[in-house]
């Protein structure tokens, strides 16, 4: 079997005395492990798919990108891998695009860069992050149809899914979250979420010993939200019950809440609830 490790910044221009981390291997194995499985579990992709990644830039979109750039090269399943990355040109959320390009080059991953924006208006449950949002995943899903993109892959990690799953119980009153895999009735397109299984601990691990460049963030419409004093709950139940992540997962299998088929598509032009 083919011996996986690559790490596109471990002798580059940007970093040539960089000495690889001997802990990269081994963290690279589980991380690859996790993937693999959650591929398997929820039959995230199959041969001829053309896959989609929304890259930010930040740690989880970078990883994702990395590590579905390295699942590739595997026999099977075949399938293709590109990114896009959306600029807001009314927000000021700084990103790198030159350091997105270079690091898409090193993983010979195509790379769409889009620039939008939207408008602020004053409707109930349309804040500036919720229209930011849904405008940056329209400008993806039109780009996903125009291209022949079949998949989408999304970077959130097991830490997203489980922190948003206490969200919908608390001020939801509702047993779900963001599941593994979405697939539009209508639309040619599924959403999926490779990095489900991992947590988020993992990832941080990885984005240092990679040196992942920090993206700046300077959003004027950043503050405290309900997710900040949820994630301070969350730690608390793992200091409470180390194995705590665990259980609610396989909560949310038991419910069948991981893999979904939308019963409405959503409309490109209109901005419905982030998905």
């Amino acid at each position: 079997m083919a011996r996986l490790f690559y790490g596109p910044f471990m002798s580059t221009p940007f970093q040539p005395d960089l000495v690889p981390d001997p802990a990269l291997p081994t963290l690279q194995r589980r991380l690859m492990r996790l993937l693999n499985k959650a591929l398997r579990d929820y039959s995230l992709l199959s041969t001829g798919d053309n896959l989609l990644v929304a890259l930010s830039g930040g740690k989880d979109s970078l990883c994702l990108t990395e590590l579905l750039a390295l699942r590739s090269r595997i026999r099977q399943p075949q399938f293709s891998v590109a990114a896009v990355h959306v600029r807001m040109e009314n927000v000021q959320y700084e990103t790198d695009t030159q350091y997105i390009q270079a690091f898409c080059q090193r993983l010979n991953v195509p790379l769409h860069i889009l620039t939008t924006r939207f408008e602020t208006d004053t409707k109930v449950g349309r804040s500036p992050c919720y229209l930011c949002s849904w405008t940056r995943r329209k400008a993806i899903f039109r780009l996903a149809l125009e291209q022949g993109y079949n998949k989408i892959a999304l970077g959130h990690h097991q830490d997203d899914l489980l922190l948003t799953l206490l969200m919908n119980q608390v001020f939801e009153g509702s047993f779900d979250t963001m599941p593994a895999l979405l697939q539009f009735r209508k639309m040619p397109l599924t959403l999926i979420r490779p990095l489900c299984r991992i947590p988020e601990e993992l990832i941080a691990t990885w984005a240092r010993l990679h040196h992942y460049e920090k993206q700046v963030k300077i959003c004027p419409f950043e503050h405290e939200s309900n997710r900040t004093h949820i994630q301070s709950i969350w730690k608390s139940m793992q200091q409470l019950n180390p194995e705590a992540r665990y259980s609610l997962w396989h909560a949310l299998e038991k419910e069948h809440k991981l893999i979904e088929c939308s019963p409405n598509d959503p409309d490109p032009s209109q901005p419905t609830s982030p998905i």
